[in-house]
């Protein structure tokens, strides 16, 4: 049994947790995941790691809450505990030796974004970063970010915060400018993070996408991460979470996405049927 902490609502649907985990927090790394049951009889999600303390010996999370588990989590309070906290897994990001980098976080993929963005000022690291969301309330952790970033861009869809559009608009500004990083980093929804590829590619910058697929066991025995990387079928739990962005299959990424949809959809509908709430 692993302890609530602390909970705060960042946005609406999107939730921070603290975690009493110090196994976890001991070896934590920015990109690395754990995968945690809410109680006994419920389905193990992988969830990134948005900050760790190891003399605190705690983990926290940021999720949205969009499926069955993740509404029962959210339901949870600071005193409550979850069944199980497995972690960290997967590959820390390699942040060593960059100068000057930008790191680009959408959604709730800025709760990856920050941990690395801060990862790389930590190395010494000229960092830029580029967040976005739909819109103003559902921008997370800009003071964050703020505080590890040299530069900040915010953007949002509609224009309620920062310019208007998505991240790409700014990176490419930068690139067309002639300005050049020795490394990019991004995380977010798939066609995001296709676009921040396809903008980084005709300047050779390597660049780097945290994939987060569908994950059941998270030790490389299931085979429900696979991601096309190069050519050649790669576990996301084991392998990455971190690819060549330049590489990646996101067309295929996309669809396996979807396979679980209706299925998915089931169980969002059983659990508010459960609770009484309406199926977003």
């Amino acid at each position: 049994m692993h302890k609530i902490l602390e909970k705060k609502k960042l946005a609406e649907g999107i939730i921070y947790m603290l975690f009493e985990a110090p196994m976890a927090a001991r070896r934590a790394r920015a990109g690395q995941f754990v995968i945690l049951r809410v109680d006994e009889e419920g389905e193990r999600i992988p969830l990134t790691i948005a900050d760790s303390d190891a003399a605190a010996g705690t983990v926290a999370v940021i999720f949205q809450s969009v499926g069955a588990t993740t509404m029962t989590l959210a339901e949870k309070e600071a005193g409550d505990t979850i069944a199980d906290l497995l972690g960290p897994l997967g590959n820390p990001t390699e942040t060593e030796g960059a100068k000057s980098v930008a790191v680009v976080g959408g959604g709730v993929g800025c709760a990856i974004a920050y941990p690395v963005a801060k990862a790389f000022a930590r190395q010494g690291a000229s960092v830029t970063s580029i967040i976005g969301a739909r819109t103003k309330d559902l921008v997370i952790l800009q003071e964050g970010f703020q505080a590890v970033s040299h530069r900040l861009y915010v953007t949002t869809d509609d224009g309620t915060m920062g310019e208007k559009g998505n991240v790409c608009i700014p990176l490419r500004r930068m690139l067309e400018a002639g300005e050049r990083f020795d490394r990019v980093f991004t995380v977010g929804p798939l066609p995001m993070m296709k676009y921040v590829a396809e903008a980084t590619r005709p300047y050779s910058i390597k660049t780097i996408a945290s994939m987060n697929p569908i994950m059941v066991d998270g030790t490389g025995m299931c085979g429900c991460c696979r991601v096309t990387v190069g050519g050649e079928m790669k576990f996301a739990c084991v392998d990455g979470p971190d690819f060549d962005a330049h590489l990646i299959d996101f067309d295929e990424a996309m669809g396996r996405l979807k396979t679980y949809s209706a299925f998915e959809k089931h169980a969002r509908e059983r659990h508010c049927n459960l609770f009484h709430k309406e199926v977003k």
